[in-house]
């Protein structure tokens, strides 16, 4: 398995990963989800068209978009975009996408640490993201609300956690905003 940053060349493949990533989640063709390339066109998932915008956003750090590469081809992708609470510049992750094929084998795990890593060698001092409850903490991440850090939209709250990195310091509190393609879906 090889991590490394996203190319231009790699951007099918990426739209590829999270179309099949999240594809059983939004879009299903006789009851079975789409999970392969030459499938049936079905509406994208919102992921894929978050990803193609937030490259075309101010926000977007080419440097964490991240693939993972398993026998010459991408199988995985995380992006950290810019994100800012208040006057302070921080970290908004998403998506995270991994092939089905390839999920629960370590692949997101890989992800998220080398996402992180990179994040806090970058001296950025924190990371938000709307994820699940059960599988965010294992990387550090808590709720928000713990640290005085709220989403912008109130009803994100409930599943809204950050990762406090190195350079963290406790007066980055208060309204956490995305950029603004995760605004348009």
């Amino acid at each position: 398995m090889l991590i490394r940053r996203e190319r231009p060349d790699d951007i099918p493949a990426i739209a590829a990963v999270h179309r099949n990533a999240f594809a059983a989640q939004y879009a299903t063709t006789n009851g079975e989800a789409r999970l392969d390339d030459t499938a049936p066109a079905l509406a994208d998932p919102p992921e894929v068209d978050l990803v193609r915008r937030l490259r075309d956003n101010s926000g977007w750090i080419p440097t964490l978009s991240l693939v993972v590469e398993l026998h010459d081809r991408i199988v995985g992708h995380i992006c950290l975009t810019r994100a800012a609470i208040g006057p302070f510049p921080i970290l908004a992750l998403g998506p995270i996408g991994v092939r089905p094929e390839c999920q629960g084998t370590g692949v997101g795990s890989a992800l998220m640490h080398a996402a992180l890593g990179a994040a806090d060698a970058l001296d950025e001092p924190l990371v938000g993201l709307l994820g699940h409850l059960d599988y965010y903490p294992r990387f550090g991440f808590v709720p928000g609300i713990r640290l005085g850090i709220v989403p912008d939209r109130p009803e994100w709250t409930s599943h809204f956690q950050v990762r406090p990195l190195t350079a963290y310091e406790d007066e980055i509190k208060g309204e956490f905003r995305y950029a603004d393609p995760f605004y348009e879906l």
